[in-house]
């Protein structure tokens, strides 16, 4: 039977979903309040012909079901790329991942023997049961590397001491990697077969695919397939309030339109936004927990200069506390068809902030001077190379992983037991800290749910490698069909 969904966000897990439950014939609405852009914060913009990713988004997961899907858009337009980075620490560049001779031989003697003592003192006496994200690095690494080459980054990117982030999102950002296997891994790489990929640490990877035009090439081009398939999507429509009545959801948009009979919401939007807009109210304890989400938000100021001092890197981490800026972008390095003009190169110094401080609210010419003196202050490029700037603020970037995150997230999901038809799924919809693999796991996952009409699988056993836990799936050899008619088909050279 057919049923009728309404999905909030056309990024990479609305647009997941809305294309799978496309292919299966079901009767799709996706609303997105951007009157341009699909993909989130997975999009491409543009500037004078010059393109650029908001943050960098490698192509890459451990989930062939993921992988096949972007092959199924995109096909042979994805191109192969070198991953190349690095950490600017103490006016000199290390790679990264660790390059362990070099490393050693930048950092000194000394300061390398005692990185080395520090690591096996945290062995030796490690931090019991580490709840934040500075104990549980130290513990990994020891305390002398975590204040090199994590503290300073981390507090950039969060806005607050390591020592109240959540160590979950350690856990779940370099899960596995440590100064031992960071060190075996620059001198044994790991082989990057297929085969192979469930034994590889995404921190570490050396290669992944790009869309050659940037991520948004792979979302315009996922809207067109879906369209086709019968899919509408309203763009420039935001949601304001969603409604359950009668075992029906109804959504009222930001044009004053009032749409019904709907039997599923999919939503990726920030789960504080989208708890406020539904009716009935959730539960106080759970609409409280809800408010108290926080998240941190980003500016990206782009320089177009001429490419003068080239540089390979794809992105470089900013380990200087004397500079505000905390990543650098090459978008030419990502693709060579970002850059309209191949003697011009095309910069994207990242900004960590939250909305309405005094960063946040700088004038773009402001902006754009702070980036520019940065740049040459840490020596990738002179000020006089710059032609031209532009800047992108991206609200509600990253979720906030504080010390209460995890209880006022678990008091939402237990609300949502009173909601049926409604699924959060993606990074802001499930106030999780993933990758883009991820957000599609769980847009998956919820369409093998709808196309049947059973609770199958449970969104929130998604792993942060995009992989299902067993553990959560009720009825999986009702699902066969179902799962083969949603799993792409890989095209085969």
């Amino acid at each position: 039977m057919t049923k009728k969904i309404a999905i909030i966000g056309a990024g990479p897990a609305g647009l997941t979903a809305a294309y799978l439950l496309g292919k299966a014939k079901q009767d799709v609405v996706v609303f997105e309040k951007d009157p341009h852009y699909v993909g989130g914060i997975s999009r491409t913009e543009t500037y004078k012909g010059y393109s650029f990713d908001i943050g960098g988004h490698r192509f890459f997961s451990k989930s062939k079901e993921v992988e096949d899907f972007w092959t199924e858009i995109l096909s042979d337009e994805m191109l192969e790329r070198p991953r190349s980075s690095r950490i600017y620490y103490n006016h000199k560049f290390f790679a990264y991942p660790l390059a362990a001779f070099e490393a050693l031989r930048k950092l000194g003697i000394i300061q390398s023997a005692l990185c080395v003592l520090s690591y096996l003192k945290a062995k030796i006496f490690p931090v019991k049961d580490p709840t934040n994200f500075e104990d549980w690095v130290v513990n990994q690494f020891g305390r002398r590397l975590f204040n090199i080459f994590f503290k300073t980054y981390t507090e950039k990117v969060w806005g607050i001491p390591c020592n109240e982030i959540s160590a979950d999102w350690a856990a779940q950002r370099i899960k596995g990697l440590s100064l031992s296997s960071a060190i075996w891994n620059a001198l044994f790489k790991p082989s990057a077969k297929d085969s192979d990929k469930d034994k590889i640490i995404k921190t570490l990877i050396d290669s992944f695919r790009y869309p050659k035009k940037g991520p948004g090439m792979m979302w315009e081009r996922c809207v067109e397939k879906s369209e086709a398939l019968g899919v509408k999507i309203e763009m420039n429509t935001g949601i304001k309030e969603i409604h359950l009545a009668d075992g029906k959801w109804s959504v009222k948009t930001s044009n004053g339109d009032t749409l019904g009979g709907f039997d599923y919401v999919l939503s990726s939007a920030p789960m504080r936004e989208l708890v406020a807009s539904t009716y009935p109210k959730f539960p106080e304890k759970a609409f409280k927990a809800s408010q108290d989400l926080k998240y941190r938000d980003f500016i990206t100021v782009v320089l177009i200069c001429k490419d003068e001092d080239a540089f390979t890197d794809n992105w470089i981490y900013i380990h200087d506390p004397n500079v505000k800026v905390g990543r650098i972008q090459n978008f030419k390095s990502w693709s060579p068809y970002m850059v309209p003009d191949q003697s011009m190169a095309c910069y994207g110094l990242e900004y960590f902030c939250f909305e309405g401080d005094g960063m946040w609210t700088s004038s773009n010419e402001t902006l754009i001077a702070l980036a520019k003196k940065e740049i040459e202050e840490i020596g990738l490029t002179k000020q006089s190379a710059v032609v031209d700037g532009y800047v992108v603020r991206q609200p509600k970037a990253y979720p906030v992983y504080d010390h209460s995150y995890k209880a006022n997230v678990e008091a939402v999901r237990e609300a949502l037991k009173g909601y049926p038809g409604l699924y959060l799924v993606g990074r802001n919809g499930m106030h999780k800290y993933n990758n883009q693999d991820h957000s599609m796991m769980t847009a998956m996952l919820a369409a093998k749910n709808i196309i049947p009409g059973n609770e199958l699988y449970d969104l929130w056993n998604v792993n942060e490698d995009a992989e299902y836990h067993e553990g959560g799936m009720r009825g999986a050899e009702e699902t066969e069909k179902v799962a083969e008619r949603l799993v792409p088909v890989s095209i085969k050279n």
